[in-house]
């Protein structure tokens, strides 16, 4: 996925804002679900909600105001009842702005309880697996 930062985004020191980035991950894994028909509302209408319980970031150069950024989110594994995504962050030169990686549960919608993964979810990532090894996105 590629963005530009909004004005609103960056600090005083014009760099982007630490937090945003949290943004930027989340938005990318969405994308890459939606791509693989998976998108929020229809994981919901199935009784699926992917809370994250863990989300870790690594920074290694800013990014400044409008410039344009790519998001590469990869799925390395099939999940089983975590779901684990990285992202890489980078600018246009290909310098790596950050790298973070984020652990997501499969939770029944109803009673909020862990559960393995769904079948038809499996199905959607297998069939999209590169060698059966992983999964990603630009």
């Amino acid at each position: 996925m590629k963005l530009r930062p909004r004005y609103g985004e960056v600090d005083q020191m014009g760099y982007v804002y630490h937090a945003n980035y949290l943004s930027y991950c989340h938005q990318a894994r969405t994308e890459l679900l939606r791509k693989l028909d998976l998108n929020d509302k229809y994981l919901e209408d199935m009784n699926i909600m992917m809370p994250v319980i863990s989300f870790n970031i690594d920074y290694k150069k800013p990014a400044h105001y409008d410039e344009l950024i790519s998001i590469t989110t990869t799925i390395k594994d099939l999940p089983k009842t975590r779901f684990y995504f990285e992202f890489l962050i980078s600018n246009e030169e290909g310098q790596i702005l950050c790298k973070a990686n984020s652990t997501l549960v499969f939770v029944n919608k109803e009673s909020r309880q862990p559960k393995l993964i769904p079948e038809f979810i499996a199905s959607k990532l297998q069939s999209n697996f590169k060698h059966e090894k992983e999964f990603s996105l630009l």
